[in-house]
């Protein structure tokens, strides 16, 4: 079945139905909303699912502004890093091909550079300096 012909089934299912259909797909129980926001959901997620899903990043994006725990800056191209550790400055670059260079290399990514610099398992962005504290509400 296409994901119109699903969407335009959900119009058709009762409260019941929606959380069943909600626990197959999702896999948690459905949450405490009204059926027809509970229909947006699903519609949503069915979407998502048919289209492959949410980028890893955008997954991880979500979870922490619904966390409401920090904020993380993403590391953009033509950012310079510096950070000072064990009485050493070192500068982290982001190209414009958005590949990470320290000490004359190239990195996947900054919790790579960190635990390069440290010699223990870091958050690249939490090192240096993307990852803060959300603020009290």
């Amino acid at each position: 079945m296409d994901a119109a012909a699903s969407i335009t089934e959900l119009d058709e299912l009762g409260s019941a139905d929606l959380r069943q259909r909600w626990h197959a797909l999702v896999g948690t129980p459905a949450p405490k909303v009204s059926p027809k926001m509970l229909r947006l959901a699903l519609a949503w997620e069915g979407q998502a699912r048919a289209a492959g899903g949410l980028a890893r990043a955008t997954t991880q994006t979500l979870d922490q502004l619904g966390r409401g725990q920090t904020r993380t800056q993403a590391a953009t191209a033509g950012m310079r890093l510096v950070r000072e550790w064990g009485g050493r400055v070192h500068v982290v670059t982001v190209g414009e091909d958005q590949i990470i260079r320290w000490d004359n290399r190239e990195w996947r990514s900054l919790s790579e550079v960190a635990r390069a610099i440290t010699g223990t398992r870091w958050s690249g962005p939490a090192f240096f300096g993307l990852k803060k504290k959300a603020a009290a509400a």
